[in-house]
């Protein structure tokens, strides 16, 4: 199930992009602003709307950390802003002055990049705010852009529908056709996708068109999705979770919050609409016990706040953020720590904050006891009987990985980039955690 839980009507004009970081939304608009609002509640920060730009506002994207917000605007400039305090950081030309249609910060944030209109695109050193390097697709002007989970190369989608891949010297590396009418967006799984018998890794890749398509693309081969209404799939089955039609007019952007369960999408009818999702969606596209526990644990203050929020708990949040209650905390919550520690002193009010956190333990124990991901071995994708450490950081299957470097494979299977050293060292403690793992779910 999912549900409309709010609606921001800010903007007075068409809002064109919303971005999450995993304590703010970021919306821009038609109307030259950019809007910042936190997820506790939805209220607009005290130092937005973010004013610069002379003319409509395209796109807007956080840094990975959620501190730095990048936006670009008809106006020929992207700006970066300290989303703490709305300062603006640095204003960058495109060199072409075209209107800049996409920026996108790579993954480690050493640069961002930024896509015009006449087709270039421009890669900034984010430390910097110098242009380091520049390239241009052959035809159309682009208006998508999306860098690889480990950030050695990105893709640019063009008006005319080409898909083109560079890497991170600006080389061109593929270009493609993928929407007859153009594309309106691209982005990767964080996930990479490995062939067990190859040993060999790959990248998710989703783009969507004016053609009314969404192709995933995992290097050659392709799946077609066809539909007008904004719908979320469950990737791995390409089964549809949710149809969602609030918006009056054509819907421009959607976003899903790193950490949360809540999706954006952005109107023509000039609002922004918050959906959240409950766990069983969840549930649905993730799969195994494991993935949703983590998922809860690994919830920050903020996302218990949220949580609170969406509970009708709302008047606990200020006693939940003075305790540091974040998503561990909060499944080891019992009715003692309540009363003793917390303060509660409504009866009533433990009992509904001691059923709500039961009901989430109970979703992640019904689900089947799968095979946590850092149990499994990137190459073979089966669990480790004898991990070791790579000098690229990740643990391997020791036999997979020795057969992996025999064959002069001197890349890191995560990365693709080249392993510094060839020594494997036993990885002792995973071996013990996986063991612990076997004795308690495979009696």
């Amino acid at each position: 199930m999912v549900k409309l839980i709010h609606t921001l009507a800010d903007h007075g004009d068409d809002v064109n992009c919303c971005a999450f970081s995993f304590s703010l939304l970021a919306t821009c608009s038609l109307d030259k602003t950019i809007r910042l609002y936190s997820l506790r509640d939805f209220t607009e920060l005290p130092h937005s709307p973010l004013k610069f730009h002379t003319y409509a506002v395209h796109c807007c994207c956080f840094s990975p950390s959620g501190h730095i917000l990048a936006s670009c605007s008809t106006d020929g400039t992207t700006v970066l802003w300290n989303t703490e305090n709305g300062q603006m950081l640095a204003v960058m030309e495109q060199p072409s002055g075209s209107p800049v249609r996409v920026c996108q910060f790579s993954p480690d944030s050493t640069c961002l990049a930024s896509g015009a209109a006449d087709g270039t695109v421009v890669l900034w050193n984010a430390q910097s705010y110098k242009l380091y390097r520049c390239g241009s697709v052959k035809d159309g002007s682009l208006a998508a852009c999306a860098f690889s989970p480990n950030g050695s190369f990105f893709v640019t989608g063009s008006s005319c529908g080409d898909l083109t891949v560079w890497d991170d010297k600006m080389r061109c590396l593929h270009s493609e056709k993928a929407h007859d009418l153009g594309i309106t967006c691209c982005d990767f799984s964080s996930q990479p996708v490995s062939d067990g018998e190859q040993g060999l890794q790959f990248f998710r890749l989703a783009s969507c068109g004016q053609d009314c398509q969404v192709k995933i693309w995992i290097v050659s081969f392709t799946h077609i999705l066809v539909d007008k209404s904004v719908i979320v799939y469950d990737t791995n089955t390409e089964n549809i979770l949710h149809t969602l039609t609030q918006h009056t007019r054509y819907v421009t952007t959607c976003a899903f919050a790193p950490n949360t369960l809540l999706l954006a999408t952005g109107s023509m009818d000039k609002t922004v609409n918050i959906w959240q999702f409950d766990l069983e969606t969840l549930c649905q596209a993730r799969r195994t016990e494991h993935q949703l526990k983590q998922f809860t644990e690994d919830w920050s203050e903020e996302d218990v706040s949220t949580w609170l929020c969406a509970q009708d708990l709302k008047d606990l949040v200020g006693i939940f953020k003075m305790n540091n209650i974040d998503g561990k905390e909060l499944l080891n919550l019992t009715k003692e720590s309540l009363a003793d520690d917390l303060k509660i002193e409504s009866l009533g009010l433990r009992s509904k904050v001691l059923r709500k956190i039961e009901e989430l333990r109970t979703k992640v124990k019904s689900l089947s006891s799968g095979i946590p991901d850092e149990f499994i071995c990137p190459i073979t994708r089966e669990l480790m009987k004898d991990p070791v450490i790579a000098s690229d950081g990740y643990s391997y299957e020791k036999e997979a990985m020795e057969n992996w470097i025999s064959k002069k494979k001197r890349t890191s299977p995560m990365t693709n980039l080249v392993l510094p050293s060839a020594v494997l060292t036993p990885n002792r403690t995973l071996k013990m955690a996986i063991n612990r793992w076997l004795e308690t779910h495979q009696k």
